[in-house]
């Protein structure tokens, strides 16, 4: 209908393109999804790991999400560690968990509820937990939040997009790091909490600059991401 001119009224043409638009972005995640899955099964995803400013990467995921919550009438709340929080991994990888975990929390909030990001730093591993006030996980689904292609919505019910894959991607990459992630609820309509806890090797303790790469990546929404190997 754009094509042909058949739809002449601006508002009516922005509506279209950001249609258009928002089905682009989410055809490229799905895809992205699916590669990193195969890749993952395959073994042949690497990392490029170096010291990671674990601050900068929540920061940037949450400026990736935040546009999407806002349009959901969600508030994204960011918490961060006062002391430095470095870890050993790959930023864009690092970045992709954050932004996983984070969309998932606002896409299962309804409208004038709260996300929340917590970065603390322990003696031995950072914490990050995002937390939200939205539909709840029932007890019997909490085991298999994490497994592939697994959603609690099916069928003619379903309300949300997706395959059912960003958690359990979140969940290999974590453990990549040598980081263990681990999913919470009080029940349906009470809220959920994912906990990630990555180490922190004692050399690193001390707040190290990212490299120029690392910032790079942080930079780029998960989706503008390069392959990966």
């Amino acid at each position: 209908m754009l094509r042909e001119g058949t739809v002449k009224d601006p508002a009516t043409v922005d509506h279209a393109l950001a249609t258009i638009e928002r089905g682009a972005k989410a055809q490229a995640q799905l895809i992205d999804d699916l590669l990193d899955v195969s890749r993952l099964r395959a073994g042949m995803l690497r990392l490029d790991a170096r010291p990671v400013d674990l601050a900068a990467v929540v920061k940037a995921a949450a400026d990736v999400v935040r546009p999407a919550a806002d349009e959901a009438g969600v508030e994204l709340r960011v918490l961060l560690a006062e002391d430095p929080c470095v870890v050993r991994g790959d930023a864009t990888r690092l970045q992709q968990v954050v932004w996983n975990l984070l969309s998932n929390a606002v896409k299962f909030s309804r409208p004038g509820s709260v996300v929340e990001a917590r970065l603390s730093a322990g003696e031995t591993d950072a914490v990050l937990t995002v937390t939200d006030t939205g539909e709840g996980i029932a007890p019997e689904l909490l085991p298999h939040v994490f497994d592939r292609f697994w959603q609690a919505e099916s069928g003619r019910t379903r309300r949300h997009g997706g395959l059912g894959l960003g958690l359990s991607i979140a969940r290999d990459l974590v453990e990549l790091h040598g980081g263990t992630i681990e999913a919470a609820s009080d029940g349906p309509g009470r809220g959920a909490r994912f906990t990630v806890r990555l180490p922190r090797p004692p050399s690193e303790k001390v707040a190290a600059a990212v490299s120029p790469q690392g910032a790079e990546a942080l930079a780029a929404p998960p989706t503008a991401r390069g392959p990966a190997s």
